[in-house]
């Protein structure tokens, strides 16, 4: 597999020098890879909760002698807050603490001692155009077809990619939900996970798949926040002014591993819903920006994929085409009530790029998902 710097490398070292670092994301994207690369060749300094040897040494409090400590899965430990309370307040001026792991770290902090103050936490999203500089239309197909995390990618191969992507998707149920949620029907929850692919791109009917699986509507919502949480899913909630009808509940829902979605347009627009997020997260995690990603759809039918907010003012919406096309009336519609809003529509096929006389920028997919990160 190809070696690169990763785009959270310099943020990590930077955030390591002041505090604890906590990076979260899904499992197999690269954390661990990342995060070795701050040990030295024989990798002293390494914990995993999954490995029994390294476990073993975690409950005994028999840490390595290193400047830099980093633990893995730590918390599939119920007490691991109060651990690394005790281990920072003992150890942060001798220590460098890293703690990674394949699910959402800020909820699973909640409870016990408050770490308040004690960390940074980073999220660490799959692979993208622009931290592989990727230049060509060719090339994002690639990424399309292969998917973001780096196993699959750097395989090559399609065939290697669709055997990952079943492999990871047991995986996650078997493995991670087992081990940090109570849930008893995982039958079911594996059902919902095959089923979700086939609705993206439209408001989630929560009641359709409380249908679909005999199930209660609180019982589908808990699933899906579970899913959200272990990195499988992650949905977004409409945008809303009093400038427009807008529908206020229904949420859309998109997937970290783009390559489950089998329609090809569909996919293109999980695929920048997740360069979206990624870009999103990182200015919140890296310069405190108070950004939101959120699509628009109102009761007239109108809709535009997606509005990135800063503290709840549009400033950018952005629909997605597979190829180019007449512009959406939805976003010129958009663009008429949100003047200050930079509006873009992007094409994953073809070269044209101008500027309409609304002031809304089209422009190939690639140019515009370069300039993220």
């Amino acid at each position: 597999m190809r070696k690169f710097k990763r785009y959270l490398y310099d943020q990590v070292k930077k955030d390591l020098s002041k505090k604890m670092v906590f990076l979260g994301g899904p499992r197999q994207v690269g954390k661990t890879t990342l995060v070795k690369e701050f040990l030295g060749k024989n990798k002293i300094g390494y914990l995993n909760w999954d490995i029994e040897q390294d476990r073993d040494k975690i409950l005994k409090r028999q840490w390595p002698l290193t400047k830099i400590l980093i633990l893995d899965e730590i918390h599939k430990y119920k007490s691991w807050r109060n651990l690394l309370k005790g281990l920072y307040d003992q150890y942060h001026e001798e220590k460098k603490i890293l703690v990674t792991g394949s699910a959402r770290l800020d909820y699973y902090r909640f409870g016990g001692d408050s770490l308040q103050g004690r960390y940074h936490y980073l999220r660490m999203h799959p692979l993208s155009i622009a931290e592989l500089k990727i230049n060509t239309e060719k090339d994002l197909l690639k990424l399309l077809e292969l998917g973001g995390f780096p196993e699959p990618f750097f395989s090559s191969s399609k065939i290697e990619s669709l055997r990952w992507s079943n492999e990871y998707r047991s995986r996650l149920i078997e493995e991670d939900l087992r081990s940090l949620e109570q849930v008893q029907d995982l039958g079911n929850i594996e059902l919902l996970a095959i089923r979700l692919p086939q609705l993206v791109g439209s408001p989630l009917s929560i009641n359709a798949i409380r249908e679909d699986l005999q199930v209660s509507h609180k019982t589908i919502n808990n699933w899906l926040s579970i899913l959200e949480r272990l990195y499988s899913i992650f949905r977004l909630s409409p945008f809303g002014s009093p400038q427009i009808r807008a529908v206020k509940k229904e949420q859309k829902h998109y997937h970290f591993d783009w390559t489950l979605i089998e329609e090809i347009s569909l996919r293109f627009e999980n695929m920048v819903a997740c360069h979206l997020l990624k870009w999103v997260h990182f200015k919140h995690d890296t310069e405190g920006k108070n950004l939101e990603l959120r699509y628009f759809r109102d009761t007239d039918g109108r809709e535009v994929d997606f509005v990135i907010c800063n503290k709840d003012k549009p400033i950018q919406a952005i629909e997605c085409k597979w190829k180019n096309k007449e512009i959406s009336k939805s976003l010129k519609y958009f663009q008429q009530k949100f003047p200050d809003c930079s509006c873009i529509q992007i094409s994953a096929i073809g070269d044209s790029k101008y500027l309409s006389q609304e002031g809304i920028l089209v422009t190939p997919a690639v140019q515009y998902l370069k300039s993220l990160i």
